[in-house]
This record gives structure tokens, sequence and C-alpha cells, in this order.
């Protein structure tokens, strides 16, 4: 999917914080006439870990920038940006990777998944608006998040506000039977492509992330290889415990691909490189804002580019 052309301005903005730890003043850093030393060193890997990169990721990036100093390769602050940006863009994967997949017939499935707090709902609503608005699908959303007080509501309101179809029971219904529901009727009606959002839980809570499976399994039997797609929407604020929230959603219902929420109200932004070298799932979706609007495909080129404060992508 192409970005529209306002979307390094966008990725600036969301990403202020994180590159105001990176860059706090790029006139004494990354530039030309900064001469690396072992302080430049120090700092360089003091801002890189508090933007929540991973040590794995300083430790490789520094030492290669120590290796080529030493060697004569590079003397400043600009040449070593250039090493900082090359191991920042490599080890992504194909493009391919990172695009939704979709049902060959019928509709298409998405299951948006994670822990309450993390923008789920919310992010499950923009990603209904990018595929109605940017795909020109017919759009379904199921509110099978039923034991969270607000949450039917919030879908409700969100769903009427972008002008997609939902369904949706009475709350503390069972989020499976929902589900069930929301597969037959989008049959039923021709949708493109039916996204649900299923029950907040901790990661940590084995017996509640059951009923994940529960809602899979459920909508694996009404439509043929569903759920095509199940997002996990992860809080960029939380930084390295996204991590391990991942690895436990991902044991229970087969996570496909991430969506990073908050990416506009934290300073740990670098967090989505931590999922690059840690997990074996693609980062497919960036939340930038409140709107719903406020989403863009990921694409690894313009995010650091956006990260370095470029004026193009």
């Amino acid at each position: 999917m192409r970005f529209f052309s306002k979307t390094i301005d966008k990725l600036k903005g969301a990403l202020r914080k994180t590159a105001a730890v990176l860059n706090t003043d790029v006139r004494t850093l990354f530039v030309p006439g900064r001469q690396i030393d072992e302080s430049f060193l120090r700092e360089t890997e003091e801002r890189f870990l508090q933007a929540d990169i991973g040590v794995n990721n300083v430790e490789r990036i520094i030492s290669q920038i120590r290796e080529s100093w030493r060697l004569g390769q590079i003397k400043n602050g600009e040449q070593a940006q250039e090493i900082v940006r090359t191991q920042l863009l490599s080890g992504w994967g194909s493009p391919a990777d990172r695009e939704l997949r979709f049902a060959d017939s019928g509709p298409t499935v998405i299951l948006g998944a994670g822990i309450n707090g993390a923008g789920k709902t919310t992010s499950i609503a923009k990603l209904a608006w990018l595929v109605k608005n940017q795909m020109n699908k017919k759009v379904m959303v199921c509110a099978s998040d039923t034991f969270r007080a607000a949450a039917v509501e919030q879908l409700s309101i969100w769903s009427e506000r972008i002008g997609v179809e939902i369904v949706k029971h009475k709350m503390g219904a069972d989020p499976a039977a929902v589900a069930y529901d929301a597969a037959e009727a989008a049959k039923a009606r021709g949708i493109d492509v039916l996204i649900v959002d299923t029950a907040g839980r901790l990661h940590t809570q084995e017996n509640l992330m059951r009923e994940l499976t529960k809602i899979r399994d459920v909508v694996a039997k009404r439509i043929p290889d569903a759920p095509h797609e199940v997002l996990l929407v992860l809080d960029a604020t939380t930084g390295q415990n996204a991590i391990q929230q991942a690895r436990h959603f991902g044991a229970a219902i087969g996570i496909t691909g991430i969506f990073l929420a908050k990416l506009d109200g934290t300073a740990k932004g670098g967090v989505v490189f931590s999922i690059r070298d840690q997990l074996s799932i693609p980062v497919k979706f960036v939340g930038l804002g409140e709107r719903p609007e406020d989403i863009e495909t990921f694409d690894p080129e313009r995010f650091v580019a956006a990260l370095f404060g470029d004026a193009g992508g």
C-alpha cells in the first residue's frame, strides 16, 4: 500500500518525542563537525537506550561505529549516522510480509487482540477506516469485547462515525457468540472484511487467554481459512514490556501482525526495532493520533527518515 504525501510529516510529528531523545540537539550529535570519541559513543549509546531501541541493537550499533572509527573509516557524527541508518533499515524482510492478507473468496476475517488499555478498540476503528476508505472494501466490525464496560459503546460510536456496520450483543454476553453472529452476518450481507474486537486480556491470565482461542475457533468453523489475520495491538508507550505481551499472545492465538498504537505519545518509539529483532512478527500498522485517519501502514524507510527528522522519505 502506498503512503500519502503527508505520511512523512505525520510520522515526524508522532515520533517527535523519540527523536528528541536521539537528537536532543542535532548540531551536537550526528553532524559533520562533531568528532567521534568515547564521549560521543557513550552519549549515543545512552540516547538509543532511552529510546527503547533495545540493548542488543544498541550494542551492535555502537560496536560497529567504534570499529569503523578505530579503523579510520569514519571520523564524525554525520558519518556515524549513516551506520546507524543502515543498521536500523536492515532485517525487515519483504514489504509483502507487512501487507494485509485477504481471503480468495468470501469475507476476510481480522481478529484484533491486546490487553485492556493498549488502544485496541480505537486501533480497530482506525483499521476499519483504512480498509473502507483506502482499500474500498465493505467493512463490518464485531464487538466481542463484551466484558469491558465501555468497549461495546465505544466501538458502536466509532462504527457510526466511520460508516461501517457493526454486530454487537449486550455487555457481558459470550464473546464467541457475538463472533459467531458476526461471521454469519458477514456472509449473508456480502461483507468484504470483518474485523473482530476481541475481549481485552492480560497476557498473563491463561484462563482468560483461552477465550481468545474460542473466538478464533468459532470464526474458523463459519468462514473458510479464517481468521486470515490476527493483529496484536501493542501500546508503544510500554516499550520493552510490549515484547513479552507479543510472546504470550502469539503462543495463544498465533499473531500474524503488529499494530503499534500510541506512537505519538511516547519517547520509546524505538521499540519497533526490538520487535523486529526479537519476534518473527511483522509490524503492519502504526497509530499516530486520536482520529480515525491517524493510522499508517508501517514502512521502515519512512519510519527511520521520520525518526531522524528528514524532510522527505
